[in-house]
């Protein structure tokens, strides 16, 4: 090959590639260390909260009225953590989680069981905070509330639910947890990730409902491999958070390659078949 078609091919393989990638992979630097919590020790914190029974606390909900923990027992209940200057991920989470209480009331009912999301950013998630994330996300089920516990609260009710989160420049590194807790107030299982799929939830809610005793979880190994965690992967350079998309730029790469190569043959081809078939002078 030429040094010319060399070029033509290195040039023809940068432009297809940077078309083929999103706006926000071309923006960022190579990924740097990001700081925010030890994946194995907030995992192994929040399955020991597996069999604690959660305290009574007094928490207020959006129409800034004190409410009882306690006074959810009785039924099961799935507590989920936020913050609500969170713009990415809780919301996420929030409507996936939405869409899981949907399938899990088509399933078991209206009234078999109550959700509550938790504002653990004190006090930026006040009662009426959490009214307007609520709102924003068209969260309006009678059996979900938004509650803002009292700053000196956190602290202990974080604790006893195994929810780990630590601040940074732009927000929070938080777990992606569920709580699944029973009608004893005991928490009795951890659902992880960003998405709430309705089958993690639904069997041993099914379990709860009809008394059948919960079969252990994933052992906790296993989850550190299986389960990415955290809320952020969060980037000191610009202040924001960000999909690691290293392996995509690879695979990207590599195919970039490829089809620019098999284009400059073709191309090449056509060339010279284009050239046999010029007429030559007599």
């Amino acid at each position: 090959m030429s040094t010319s078609g060399l070029r033509r091919l290195a040039g023809m393989a940068v432009g297809w590639g940077l078309s083929l990638l999103p706006a926000a992979v071309l923006a960022q630097e190579p990924s740097r260390p990001a700081p925010g919590l030890d994946q194995k020790a907030a995992i192994a914190a929040s399955q020991a909260a597996v069999g604690r029974t959660i305290g009574d606390h007094t928490l207020l909900d959006r129409e800034n009225r004190p409410v009882r923990l306690s006074s959810y027992r009785g039924k099961p209940l799935l507590v989920s953590f936020i913050y609500t200057g969170c713009f990415q991920v809780c919301p996420t989470t929030t409507r996936s989680l939405d869409e899981t209480v949907r399938a899990l009331q088509g399933r078991f009912g209206d009234n078999q069981f109550n959700v509550i999301s938790i504002g653990f950013n004190q006090p930026a998630d006040s009662p009426q905070a959490l009214k307007a994330f609520a709102a924003q996300h068209r969260i309006n089920r009678p059996n979900w509330d938004f509650l803002s516990p009292p700053l000196p609260v956190v602290e202990q009710l974080t604790r006893e639910f195994g929810f780990r989160y630590e601040a940074t420049p732009a927000g929070f590194d938080h777990v992606l947890q569920v709580s699944l807790v029973d009608a004893q107030g005991r928490v009795v299982r951890q659902v992880y990730g960003d998405k709430v799929p309705a089958d993690a939830l639904g069997e041993p809610m099914k379990d709860l409902l009809v008394g059948i005793p919960l079969s252990p979880s994933t052992p906790l190994a296993d989850l550190i491999d299986q389960v990415r965690l955290l809320c952020t992967v969060y980037d000191p350079e610009t202040g924001t958070y960000r999909v690691d998309y290293g392996l995509a730029l690879e695979a990207a790469g590599g195919l970039t390659f490829i089809v620019a190569l098999a284009l400059y043959m073709l191309n090449e081809w056509r060339t010279r078949r284009r050239a046999r078939r010029k007429p030559q002078p007599a």
